[in-house]
């Protein structure tokens, strides 16, 4: 049975390496909470806000965050699995090393984030804002970033192979070094208006 908790405010809380499985929690809020090495497994936190949240080395399988707000929140060596963190914003938050697999970040807001060394692979983010991001020497591979505002955005060094770069424009990124495949090439190319023969 779903265990379900609404507007509720958890502050100093001590849930080292607990486990929360198809847990639900609507519009409740998060200070201070140390979730070091947690683990969610089908778990949903719907409009919730984080505020100076760890989450160091926590493990999230098949979990949901929508619509929640993260403020100077620590991910280091975090992992997402198949989780959906649609319309999430993050701020001020330490992002570093955090690696996605799958899911759906669609109309996630990056904006100015440190994601240097992240890797994001077969993730949607369409529409997601990261203006002004810093991804170098990070891996977006497979990624759907459709739509997504990239402008100002650092891509220097970063592994871009098989994802959409369709919302890319390279006179307004630095990229420097970034890796492409044969058939980006051709979308960059047709978008400046060259013909491929």
């Amino acid at each position: 049975m779903v265990e379900l908790t609404e507007d509720e405010t958890f502050r100093n809380d001590d849930w080292y390496a607990e486990e929360f499985v198809e847990r639900h929690f609507t519009r409740c809020r998060f200070f201070d909470v140390d979730l070091t090495e947690a683990v969610t497994r089908g778990a949903v936190f719907t409009e919730c806000v984080f505020g100076n949240v760890r989450f160091n080395a926590s493990r999230h399988t098949d979990s949901a965050f929508l619509r929640c707000e993260f403020k100077r929140c620590v991910f280091f060596d975090a992992e997402f699995t198949g989780c959906k963190l649609v319309g999430s914003s993050f701020a001020e938050c330490d992002l570093r090393p955090l690696r996605v697999a799958g899911g759906d970040w669609s109309f996630v807001a990056l904006p100015g984030a440190d994601l240097r060394g992240v890797t994001f692979s077969g993730v949607r983010m369409r529409e997601a804002d990261l203006t002004g991001a810093n991804c170098a020497d990070a891996a977006f591979t497979g990624v759907d970033l459709s739509a997504a505002q990239l402008h100002a955005v650092r891509l220097t060094g970063c592994d871009l192979r098989g994802s959409d770069l369709s919302a890319l424009d390279p006179t307004a990124v630095e990229v420097g070094g970034a890796v492409i495949d044969p058939e980006q090439a051709l979308v960059i190319a047709r978008s400046f208006g060259f013909e491929i023969r």
